[in-house]
C-alpha cells in the first residue's frame, strides 16, 4: 500500500473546492512521482459524489468507452447518456459532482479537441452548477500549453492550481524515522522529497543496503529510472544524459558544460531550456542579481534521485555488475560527504528562515570570481551570510574569519544592505572551543547542528 505523508494543504484546499456550493475547475500538475495520483485518491476517499478516471495511452474511442464505465459505476442513472465527452460531463453536472481525470495529456494527445469542448460545456453549463471538475498531468509541457498557457482554451477558467512539489526533507523522514540526523540528511540527498523514491527505503535497513538493493543494484525499482522518464519525455535523450551527466559531476556554468559534453554552446541552451522546463534542471543566480538581466546563471539538477544516478550509475553499469554488493561501500561512501555538500548548502538556505528571526526578502548564494558565500540572506536589518560544512572535521574559527572576509566582498546589484552582517555557521560535525566561545562573546554569530536543519528544512 502507498504511503501518504504531509500535504495536508493541499487536502484542504481541494476539500473547500468539493464543499463549495459554486462550480470549480482545479489543475493539478508537476513532475512524475510526486504523488499526484495518490493525492486526489485521498482527497475523494470517503466521497459518494465522486469519479476518478486515470487515462491511458489508447484510442480515443477506447478512453471514453472506459470514461463512460467510470462514470456509470458511480452514477447508474447516467447509463443511458450519449457517449459523447461534452453530453456526459454536463450529466455530471447536473449532479454536482466530483469529476477527476488524472493523466489528462494522455487524452489530449489522441483528440487535440477535447480542452475545447470541455472550454464550451464549462462556459455554457458547467460554471452554473456545483460541480468540481479536476484535471491531473505529469506532462507538464503539455498541461502548461494545453491548459494552463494564456492561448489555452481552458485559459482563466480554472478556479484553483495545485503545482505539487517534492516533500520537504522533514516529511520526507517519516519514510525513514529511525535515521541519525546525518544519515537522514544523506537519504534525502539521494531520494529526494519524491514519494514513489521514498517508498522503496526499508526503515529497518541502513542507508547503504536500501541504496545498493534499490539504486545500484540491476535488479532495483530505481536502477533504471531517470533513463526511462527522460526516454518518456524526449525523444532523443542521449545528449540530454551527457549535459545531466555533466552537471552531477559538478559542471556548472555553460562553459563547463559545453567542454565536458561537446556540445556547442549556441545549441546548450536549447537542451537546457527542455531540462528546466522537465523541471530535472534548474539555473540559479547570485541573490544580489536581478534573475532578467543577470548573465551570471549556474545550473544543477533539481531532482536529487537523477544527481545521485548520473554520477554513480550512468556511465559504470558494468562496474556496477562486476562489483555486485560491494558497490555501494566501493563507489558511493567513499564519495558520499562530498556528493551530500551542495544538497546541504540547499537545506540549510532553506532552513535559514525559521532559524533566523528576520524577514528574509531574499535568499540564496552569492559569488563573484574566486569569492563565494553558500548561504546569503537579504533582510531589511541586514545581511545574514552563511557557510555550510558536511565534512568529518569540526568548524573552527577560521573558517569564521574567511566567511566575514568573504561577506566583505559582496557586489550588490542596487544599494547595498543596511545594518551590520548577520554570521551563520552550519555544521555536519559541531565546532571547536574557540568558535563556540566567540559565539558566546558576540551577538552576530549563529551556530547551527544537523538537527537544526533536519528539523525546519524546508520543499525542494
Amino acid at each position: 500500500m502507498e504511503r501518504f505523508v504531509d500535504r495536508d494543504a493541499e487536502l484542504d484546499q481541494l476539500t473547500a473546492c468539493y464543499d463549495s456550493e459554486t462550480a470549480d475547475f482545479v489543475v493539478i500538475y508537476g513532475r512524475r512521482r510526486l504523488g499526484k495520483s495518490e493525492l486526489v485518491r485521498q482527497s475523494i476517499a470517503d466521497r459518494e459524489d465522486a469519479v476518478y478516471y486515470q487515462a491511458v495511452e489508447s484510442t480515443a474511442q477506447n478512453q471514453r468507452e472506459q470514461f463512460v464505465e467510470t462514470v456509470t459505476a458511480q452514477f447508474p442513472s447516467l447509463q443511458n447518456v450519449r457517449r459523447d465527452w461534452e453530453v456526459l460531463l454536463e450529466a455530471l453536472g447536473t449532479e454536482d459532482a466530483v469529476v477527476v481525470i488524472d493523466e489528462f495529456p494522455f487524452l489530449i494527445g489522441e483528440d487535440e479537441s477535447l480542452p475545447s469542448r470541455i472550454q464550451r460545456v464549462w462556459d455554457t453549463e458547467l460554471r452554473d452548477t456545483g460541480m468540481t471538475l479536476v484535471l491531473v498531468g505529469s506532462s507538464i509541457s503539455v498541461m502548461e500549453d494545453k491548459v494552463l498557457s494564456g492561448s489555452a482554451p481552458l485559459y482563466g477558467r480554472r478556479t484553483a492550481t495545485i503545482d505539487l512539489e517534492p516533500l520537504s526533507v522533514g516529511d520526507a523522514r517519516e519514510f525513514f524515522p529511525g535515521y541519525d540526523p546525518e544519515t537522514a540528511i544523506a537519504a534525502w540527498s539521494i531520494y529526494g522529497g519524491t514519494p514513489y523514491y521514498l517508498q522503496t527505503i526499508d526503515p529497518d535497513q541502513q542507508l547503504g543496503t536500501n541504496v545498493q538493493r534499490a539504486i545500484l543494484s540491476e535488479r532495483g525499482l530505481l536502477y533504471s529510472e531517470p533513463e526511462f522518464l527522460l526516454r518518456t519525455e524526449l525523444r532523443h535523450p542521449n545528449t540530454y544524459f551527457s549535459i545531466l551527466r555533466a552537471l552531477a559531476h559538478g559542471r556548472r556554468t555553460p562553459n563547463e558544460i559545453a567542454g565536458m559534453t561537446g556540445v556547442e554552446s549556441g545549441s546548450l541552451s536549447t537542451y537546457l531550456q527542455k531540462l528546466r522546463r522537465l523541471r530535472l534542471v534548474e539555473r540559479h543566480i547570485p541573490v544580489t542579481e536581478s534573475p532578467t538581466s543577470s548573465k551570471r546563471g549556474r545550473y544543477r539538477i533539481a531532482a536529487p534521485l537523477f544527481r545521485f544516478w548520473f554520477r554513480f550509475v550512468y556511465g559504470n553499469q558494468d562496474q556496477l555488475r562486476l562489483l555486485g554488493d560491494d558497490a555501494y561501500d566501493e563507489l558511493v561512501a567513499p564519495e558520499l560527504a562530498d556528493y551530500v555538500s551542495p544538497l546541504f548548502e540547499r537545506l540549510c538556505q532553506q532552513s535559514l528562515p525559521a532559524l533566523i528571526d528576520r524577514q528574509f526578502t531574499d535568499l540564496g548564494q552569492w559569488w563573484f570570481k574566486e569569492h563565494e558565500l553558500d548561504v546569503l540572506g537579504l533582510t531589511d536589518e541586514g545581511p545574514v551570510a552563511g557557510e555550510c560544512k558536511f565534512t568529518s572535521r569540526p568548524v573552527s574559527e577560521g573558517v569564521l574569519a574567511d566567511l566575514e572576509r568573504t561577506a566583505s566582498e559582496v557586489r550588490w546589484g542596487a544599494e547595498p544592505a543596511d545594518g551590520a552582517a548577520l554570521y551563520v555557521l552550519f555544521s555536519r560535525s559541531g565546532y571547536t572551543d574557540d568558535l563556540e566561545r566567540a559565539a558566546d562573546a558576540r551577538d552576530d554569530i549563529r551556530l547551527f547542528d544537523l538537527p537544526d536543519v533536519i528539523a525546519t528544512g524546508g520543499r525542494q
